[in-house]
């Protein structure tokens, strides 16, 4: 039997209970071309949110009824005739909220957990690792020396873009909620400081840990923290829209930034990405992440919790803050 979480409806606000339908159903047979994959890993990512929202997008929504769109890492464990793979194959793809997934294959890839623990395929070397990756060196044209500003510094991508600017030889500057946060990237991530907006001023902390002002923020929250950031732009200054998690549950439309001018005034530019145009060079992000990981160069944190049937309060931690680092899903299955 196969446990799965199918969208119900489209949620206004903070999706609930009501938004999500749990299932049990039977496995069916693979058909010609398809394999059976066990899901151990299910990824909880903020994008989520946009994708059950019903309009226009880098992507399709998932439809009212459909299974919950989601990243997974898996085994195989039966194969109808498809030479790609093999059963005991761990498996990287997008197989839904379920504990089961059957499929042709088409958007999976094998990983090795030899080379890393199986649950970072959806973490330091999955999604995040590659939005990160490619969002700080290509869209932002990272240079040795700039100062950096990350906004929910202490997430899955957040936390890898300010490692990475370290190793490039930047100052970086960390955006995060409470002290505990704020610590973990300045004590355990080598970030040069770090901001509390929970308990500080932003325009404060803007102006004690960014005196000379930034060079590239990148951004993961939207909001009042992109309207302050974008206060402390330097002469051609480069702001990268990854997301704005302030603004995924709202109900009200959302509200543009304020003090946008600063982008004429100091020749900035504002370039939003989304990882899925940089599938071609994921090999290139993956290689220099296995190699960081080794020399120590970098650390990644995982939360991981358990249960299908608990989806919908794990969830709601991509946005109550109640995590460091990567949010997954553990399979009971």
């Amino acid at each position: 039997m196969n446990k799965q979480v199918l969208l119900a409806e489209r949620p206004v606000g903070m999706p609930t209970d009501s938004t999500w339908t749990y299932q049990t159903t039977k496995i069916p047979e693979i058909l010609d071309g398809e394999i059976l994959v066990k899901n151990h890993y299910i990824s909880l990512d903020p994008a989520m949110r946009g994708w059950i929202r019903e309009g226009k997008s880098y992507i399709e929504p998932v439809e009212v009824g459909g299974i919950m769109r989601a990243g997974t890492v898996g085994e195989v464990i039966k194969v109808n005739n498809n030479p790609q793979f093999k059963a005991g194959d761990f498996v990287c793809g997008w197989g839904g909220v379920q504990e089961f997934t059957v499929t042709d294959g088409k958007g999976f890839h094998t990983v090795d957990p030899a080379n890393a623990a199986l649950e970072s395929y959806l973490g330091i070397i999955g999604m995040p690792g590659m939005t990160a990756y490619f969002g700080i060196l290509k869209v932002a044209e990272l240079k040795k020396g700039d100062i950096v500003l990350v906004s929910a510094a202490a997430g899955a991508v957040g936390s890898l873009v300010g490692q990475i600017a370290k190793i490039k030889g930047c100052r970086v500057v960390g955006i995060a909620g409470g002290k505990t946060k704020c610590d973990y990237l300045v004590n355990e991530l080598n970030f040069d400081a770090a901001i509390d907006y929970k308990n500080d001023n932003i325009y404060s902390g803007l102006k004690a840990h960014c005196p000379k002002g930034i060079d590239v923020f990148f951004d993961n929250v939207g909001g009042a923290i992109l309207d302050g950031a974008l206060t402390k732009l330097r002469r051609n200054a480069r702001v990268v829209i990854c997301g704005a998690i302030s603004q995924y549950n709202s109900t009200s439309k959302p509200k543009g930034p304020s003090n946008y001018l600063s982008l004429l005034v100091n020749r900035a530019s504002m370039k939003g990405m989304v990882v899925f145009d940089y599938q071609d060079q994921y090999p290139e992000a993956i290689a220099d992440y296995l190699k960081w990981i080794q020399t120590e160069q970098i650390k990644s944190r995982a939360d991981i919790y358990e249960g299908i049937e608990n989806f919908n309060d794990l969830f709601l931690k991509l946005f109550s803050g109640e995590k460091i680092g990567k949010l997954i899903l553990k399979v009971n299955n």
